[in-house]
């Protein structure tokens, strides 16, 4: 599948919200969730405003991956970065009906090119240890996983942890 990748717009909000909302049950079965108040429009409208200014000051960078036809497919969000370190951190969804097409893999992929040119050397990542696609898509883009914290969580009444990653430009 052909893809892209674009920064989030104000104008993206109610495409977004309805994608989120398609989705939410099948990524809280691999990802915490993002609580009940994120599902209402109003509170979505606000919190989106705050990724388009957070954005703005170049503090993180949200992403929308669409197919050809321009619709959303998933989202990859570059956070928390830190100019001085040249470091920043990473997460990705793509929604149900679109994995297994090796969407993430190739976001990602566009992702750590436009990373490269922003002078951002290392890249984080996490990812639960129930989600195999997730560390594979991370693994096949160069990320190479880092000692994990034994600290479990239950999500879904299944003991988890998570499970790092880093990405260098030196790698």
């Amino acid at each position: 599948m052909d893809i892209s990748i674009e920064k989030l717009h104000k104008q993206d909000a109610e495409e977004l919200f309805n994608f989120e909302t398609e989705n939410r049950a099948y990524f809280e079965k691999s990802v915490p969730s993002r609580g009940e108040e994120y599902y209402d429009f109003e509170t979505f409208r606000k919190k989106h405003q705050d990724l388009l200014e957070e954005q703005e000051k170049g503090i993180s960078y949200f992403y929308l991956i669409k197919d050809k036809n321009d619709s959303i497919v998933g989202r990859m969000n570059l956070v928390d970065i830190d100019r001085n370190k040249d470091i920043a951190h990473i997460g990705y969804r793509v929604g149900e009906i679109h994995t297994g097409k090796g969407i993430a893999n190739k976001a990602l992929k566009l992702l750590l090119m436009k990373v490269s040119k922003e002078n951002i050397k290392e890249v984080y990542a996490k990812t639960t240890s129930n989600n195999i696609a997730s560390q594979k898509v991370l693994e096949k883009n160069g990320f190479k996983q880092v000692p994990t914290s034994d600290e479990e969580f239950i999500m879904n009444g299944e003991n988890l942890k998570f499970v790092y990653f880093v990405w260098s430009t030196s790698s």
